[in-house]
């Protein structure tokens, strides 16, 4: 298969693990020849992180860097990654390496059949409250969109570029992309992936952002749902 695919990074305040993700990523698109391109979104970091990556970028000419403002948040820094993007397919995976890029490999094998593979954290490596308010999320969350994703924060993702183009932002949408693939038609795949400790950095979610504030954003879902514009043309 010679498709070519970004992996789009949203990077906040991740100096520590810079050099490790940079090496990692690289890496893993020399032995994967999909894979082409690498997009670093660096949403403002207020570290060394948008330093470090600009010299990385100055060297090797596959990874790109886009420098927001400040920090918006990763719904915007995803956007702004899908934006840039020009490949047919695009992936996401988080600066912490918690997921490993290798499992993309898994993913490329679903191409032709569906729109949007997303990965299932088996054996979770967090926090016994993080586990949980992330569980409660999920099940609140299906009850809304009834996607049938188990795990819709999983940071690793493959996405047809024409549905990233059509996508409806807004602050929280990432918790709803595979609903709102499925509310254009999308068909969407569900693997199991590794999940690995954070080494370096700390984590940008805590119980508002990981539980409370994904209820509110279900409302937001449902109502643009229930006005979503469908029609069809009469064959005669």
């Amino acid at each position: 298969m010679k498709e070519t695919i970004s992996i789009i990074v949203p990077v906040f305040n991740e100096a520590e693990g810079i050099a490790r993700a940079v090496t990692s990523l690289t890496t893993f698109i020399d032995t994967s020849p999909q894979f082409s391109t690498i997009i670093f979104v660096n949403d403002g970091s207020t570290d060394s992180s948008q330093q470090l990556l600009s010299k990385f970028c100055v060297k090797d000419q596959r990874l790109r860097l886009i420098d927001l403002k400040k920090n918006y948040g990763l719904s915007t820094a995803l956007k702004a990654g899908f934006d840039a993007a020009t490949t047919p397919w695009v992936a996401y995976i988080d600066a912490d390496l918690q997921t490993d890029p290798k499992d993309l490999l898994r993913f490329v094998e679903h191409m032709d059949d569906h729109d949007l593979i997303t990965g299932i954290r088996a054996k979770r490596q967090d926090s016994f409250i993080k586990k949980k308010s992330s569980q409660f999320a999920n099940w609140f969350r299906q009850l809304f969109t009834n996607d049938g994703v188990k795990d819709t924060g999983c940071p690793l993702k493959l996405i047809r570029r024409s549905y990233t183009n059509s996508l409806l932002f807004f602050d929280g949408m990432h918790r709803f992309i595979p609903a709102l693939v499925q509310l254009q038609g999308g068909r969407v795949q569900q693997i199991e992936v590794g999940h690995y400790p954070r080494i370096s950095g700390s984590s940008k979610f805590n119980m508002w952002n990981r539980s409370i504030r994904p209820l509110t954003d279900c409302f937001v879902f449902l109502w643009m749902r229930r006005r979503w514009i469908r029609y069809s043309e009469d064959g005669h």
